[in-house]
């Protein structure tokens, strides 16, 4: 069934941002002295922002992150909003396909300048503009919890119920199934290894796409 209105995650969904983002703090993670794979990495803080994050990162290496952890990654993020990264596979040309009637929103964990930033890079921040909202930003309780998709799906006025939510981590899922929403686990990015759609569909996502054509399919939008 074609939804009433489509909201995105952002990072790992329409930006390989989850698959830079942890290969760099893998690296990092070892070269302060705390062996780490990427593959754990992937695994236990895709998804994670703000103090999650850091939690997650100082259980892993037991203790307090080093201030150089902190420039480094601050350094890399930098980085990528000067020079921008990489779309998942077919991200663009989905977004670009989409009915402009179609109400849309992008709801992420990550801040408004880089959600908007790298719109800008990729050239679609016109499809979704005014609709980014961001966890951090825009309601009390980020992800898990489902708050940050019922005000997206607040604002482009469209009931949750009618809304189909594209998501991508663990975090994500868990708060777009508390929503209400119908949910696509999108496994198209990088960062997507085996076992990934097992543990989406652990968390009560029914209907998985390896790609943005079968998103399409799935939701009649082609």
């Amino acid at each position: 069934m074609r939804p009433d209105g489509l909201i995105f995650d952002f990072d790992g969904v329409l930006l390989e941002s989850e698959w830079v983002s942890n290969r760099h703090l893998a690296d990092l993670l070892t070269e302060l002295g705390h062996p780490t794979s990427v593959d754990h990495a992937l695994t236990n803080f895709t998804g994670l922002s703000g103090p999650a994050f850091l939690d997650a990162v100082e259980r892993h290496i037991g203790r307090p992150v080093p201030d150089e952890f902190h420039h480094q990654r601050r350094e890399e993020d930098l980085r990528a909003l000067r020079h921008g990264l990489e779309a998942v596979a077919g991200a663009v040309g989905f977004v670009r396909s989409l009915d402009p009637a179609l109400p849309k929103a992008i709801a992420s964990s990550s801040t408004t300048h880089w959600i908007r930033t790298h719109l800008d890079h990729l050239g679609l921040r016109q499809t979704f503009a005014p609709h980014i909202y961001s966890g951090h930003e825009h309601v009390a309780n980020g992800k898990p919890a489902p708050d940050i998709y019922l005000h997206a799906a607040g604002q482009i006025g469209i009931p949750i119920e009618k809304c189909a939510i594209i998501e991508d981590s663990e975090i994500g899922v868990s708060g777009a199934v508390a929503s209400g929403a119908r949910v696509i686990g999108l496994v198209a990015g990088r960062h997507c290894a085996d076992g990934h759609e097992e543990r989406l569909r652990a968390l009560g996502v029914k209907e998985i796409a390896g790609s943005f054509d079968e998103i399409g399919e799935l939701l009649d939008l082609r």
